[in-house]
């Protein structure tokens, strides 16, 4: 049976990277393009690209990391509040039969609301590139993945918090002191709020959140915050919510 190949710019789109990013990767390995005759043109078997374009966290990744960004595909891109919250509703039906979510699934809702609500409120006007946020989750797998391209928390908290030098001080003083509730500091209080969901769920819940440089790691019954240095940095935030 034949393959069925798309072109560079599909790719681009479903994977929301850009065209360079590809090249890149074709060049590298990381992503090998088809090419019918030395000259042609980059294609792709669609179903490698399927396969790929399933895993929500690489995506987000992907897109929250490019150099140069498009917005993420329909499904996955919320430019405002309005279709975050819409899209927000669309979780809290899916998850509100599914087993063994039953007792937690409005907590699960309430945490990712907050991340995400966070990106919009604490970024109005300072949106880096791309204003809104990727938010995706996938039922099967049970994972909600949510990243924005804004100012990240170092620079959010700084502006109430100044003796903050780095983003893991930050992320510290996000996830786990009590600020003021006049924005922007409203922030940490949120992901406090967010940490006492995870930790103290009846299910197994987790939170992978990066912003900057700095990756919080943590589950349910933790009690300290794991929080190490990543190989690459980024503007915004990056959650990736297991449950």
């Amino acid at each position: 049976m034949n393959k069925q190949l798309i072109t560079i710019q599909e790719v681009a789109k479903k994977l929301g990277v850009s065209l360079d990013t590809l090249r890149r990767w074709d060049k590298n390995g990381k992503l090998k393009s088809i090419r019918l005759t030395p000259t042609g043109h980059r294609q792709y078997n669609l179903d490698d690209i399927e396969s790929l374009s399933e895993n929500i966290f690489s995506i987000a990744k992907n897109w929250v990391t490019g150099e140069n960004p498009k917005e993420p595909e329909d499904k996955f891109y919320c430019a405002d509040s309005i279709r975050f919250q819409s899209r927000l509703t669309y979780l809290e039906n899916d998850l509100r039969n599914l087993p063994n979510t039953e007792k937690d699934f409005s907590l699960i809702v309430a945490a990712t609301g907050e991340i995400g609500n966070n990106s919009f409120d604490h970024n109005i006007g300072s949106w880096t590139d791309i204003r809104g946020i990727f938010f995706a989750y996938d039922i099967n797998k049970r994972q909600i993945v949510l990243a924005d391209r804004g100012q990240g928390i170092f620079k959010t908290l700084k502006r109430v918090k100044p003796s903050l030098s780095t983003d893991k001080d930050a992320l510290i003083t996000a996830f786990s002191e009590k600020i003021s509730g006049r924005a922007p500091e409203s922030r940490g209080n949120g992901l406090k709020f967010v940490r006492k969901i995870i930790t103290q769920s009846d299910n197994n819940l987790s939170i992978y959140f990066q912003s900057g440089n700095a990756i919080l790691n943590l589950k349910n019954g933790d009690l300290d915050l794991n929080i190490t240095q990543s190989y690459f940095s980024i503007n915004g935030c990056l959650a990736f919510i297991n449950f």
